[in-house]
């Protein structure tokens, strides 16, 4: 397909986060972009604001008469209304994903996959990229801090830089001249079925870099592209190609030191999170790889203010703390807690979980447990279906009673505000990837009374 000769784009999801960088690609070009989604967000008003026309129920006659290219998310179910429609009109229909491998088939493209971190990951890269005045296009699965969007765009690019989703094996479309693997833990066992079966999709992936290029893969993922000429790995405090070391806290700001080559580089960073760390550094790992001076590195790495819903602080006063994560995975929920104990030493946490998906939380509720109970105080909402039908026996309570923190709470969504006008906090931290993000700003409205 030549992307050039599209002019009328349909999307069908419009409001997911991948979707909705794909969708300002389109506008950026100058073309039409129209599309549906369930529900209005503050991410589809900005969409309008930038020219594109969305509506939020099933209408068929509310598609336009002239669409070159239908681009659809799996999360919309197949018995969709629009969908049925579209299929009988027979107009091209492809996964995000897909217009994503054609977008990026003709240039460099940096890919960054994992189970955790890639955001992050891919809005460093974006932000140095940004800072050496490079011409690139970038693709974010989160909205980035800096630029209050997850899509950064040159009308020449030489350089694509892309989220790399493993969900639905998506990734397996792209062809990266350099690729970053964060992590490979058990996750979308219901695509999947066995870790095997995920971790060999990963395998395929580093298959699909170039022969030239490189797979910059966590210390951890030692099976993984071991084959590939230009494997290197990264790490905290241990032998790898790119190590960190001498770590200090001061001024809630990180400074360290990596090694590469036998040379020293040092830097700071203020996103919280030895995990984040180890994002920095796989970023700064593939910008050495594409040839960005260290020094125009360092100061970016120094001035990126992360993503929102990452670890992304609220309110934060001597005697109060909020903090919003989007931390739905057991090691995702570990690092959050992590961070928070390292940035605010001494003081009693407060976790609010809202578990994504039925199958997650039947397939994870002992390592919920394990993790969530490394807080003081347990808020356990219910389970966010998202693209799921209920499944017996699962919700929250299945979590709940596998917890051994004493502090525990079990509340329905619309008591959450209540709960929070009720009780005091020290450190209060939002998890989750449904729609707890709907609850943030009513939360600190009430923190702030």
């Amino acid at each position: 397909m030549n992307i050039n000769n599209i002019h009328s784009i349909y999307f069908l999801g419009i409001g997911g986060i991948g979707m909705s960088a794909l969708a300002r690609y389109f506008l950026w070009q100058g073309k039409s972009v129209a599309g549906y989604d369930r529900t209005e967000t503050p991410l589809t008003l900005q969409l309008e604001a930038e020219g594109a026309k969305i509506h939020y129920r099933e209408d068929p006659t509310e598609i336009p008469v002239k669409v070159d290219l239908v681009v659809y998310t799996p999360a919309v179910p197949a018995n969709n209304a629009e969908f049925a429609f579209l299929r009988k009109r027979q107009a091209p229909i492809y996964k995000r994903a897909e217009i994503l491998g054609f977008i990026s088939a003709s240039m460099p493209t940096i890919a960054v996959a994992g189970t955790h971190g890639k955001t992050t990951v891919t809005s460093i890269i974006a932000h140095i990229f940004k800072t050496a005045g490079l011409q690139f296009s970038a693709f974010m699965g989160g909205i980035s801090s800096n630029y209050n969007t997850n899509f950064l765009g040159s009308m020449n690019p030489d350089w694509i830089i892309a989220e790399a989703d493993e969900y639905d094996r998506s990734f397996l479309y792209l062809k990266p001249q350099i690729a970053v693997i964060t992590s490979v833990d058990p996750d979308h066992l219901d695509i999947y079925g066995t870790y095997e079966n995920l971790f060999e999709s990963f395998r395929l992936f580093t298959e699909n870099v170039s022969a030239d290029g490189n797979v910059i893969v966590h210390g951890s993922l030692e099976k993984l592209a071991r084959y590939h000429a230009g494997r290197m790995d990264y790490t905290i405090n241990a032998k790898a190609d790119f190590s960190i070391t001498d770590i200090k806290l001061s001024g809630g700001r990180y400074h360290c030191k990596m090694n590469f080559k036998n040379e020293i580089y040092d830097f700071d960073f203020s996103v919280p999170g030895r995990h984040n760390l180890e994002n920095a550094t796989a970023a700064a790992a593939a910008c050495l790889v594409a040839a960005i001076s260290w020094d125009v590195i360092k100061e970016a790495l120094s001035t990126y203010r992360g993503v929102k819903r990452r670890f992304e602080i609220h309110l934060n006063s001597s005697d109060q703390v909020f903090v919003d994560d989007y931390a739905h995975h057991p090691n995702e929920i570990r690092a959050c807690i992590s961070a928070a104990r390292d940035f605010f030493p001494g003081k009693k946490l407060t976790g609010v979980f809202q578990p994504h998906l039925y199958s997650r939380t039947r397939d994870f509720s002992d390592g919920f447990a394990e993790a969530l109970d490394l807080l003081d105080q347990v808020v356990l909402m219910p389970v966010y279906p998202a693209r799921e039908l209920p499944i017996e026996g699962v919700d929250s309570e299945l979590i709940f009673k596998k917890l051994n923190c004493k502090d525990k709470w079990l509340i329905r969504d619309q008591d959450i505000l209540k709960f929070v006008e009720n009780n005091e906090f020290e450190v209060l931290i939002t998890m989750g990837a449904g729609n707890i993000d709907q609850f943030v700003e009513p939360i600190k409205e009430r923190l702030e009374l």
